[in-house]
């Protein structure tokens, strides 16, 4: 009998280029229906009437609460490295648009 560690499949996962570059957003919308979350990455700038949308990632629930929880185990790996992440805390040059009264289309 093969062990059940050589009875499985490995994925392979590519990366291209662009991708792996990244998209910068200070700014996350998320929206959900039964059936999926959207979750929009924005880019806002200050002084600017206007903030564009730079990536758009859709979800289903369960992927939605697995993502939760994988954001919350890194936050907490990267706290118990670096320190607590004071969110009352503004930066010299730090941008915090406000999270209401936000009207866009899609």
């Amino acid at each position: 009998m093969e062990s059940n560690a050589n009875s499985q499949k490995q994925l392979q996962i590519e990366l291209k280029e662009e991708t792996a570059q990244g998209i910068y957003s200070n700014l996350a919308m998320i929206t959900h229906s039964s059936s999926e979350f959207v979750m929009d990455f924005i880019s806002i700038l200050p002084g600017m009437a206007k903030a564009q949308v730079k990536s758009r990632v859709i979800m289903s629930p369960e992927h939605a609460k697995r993502l939760l929880l994988a954001l919350q185990e890194n936050v907490l790996k990267y706290e118990n490295s670096f320190g607590t992440i004071d969110l009352n805390r503004q930066q010299k040059g730090t941008y915090i648009p406000p999270v209401s009264d936000f009207q866009g289309q899609a």
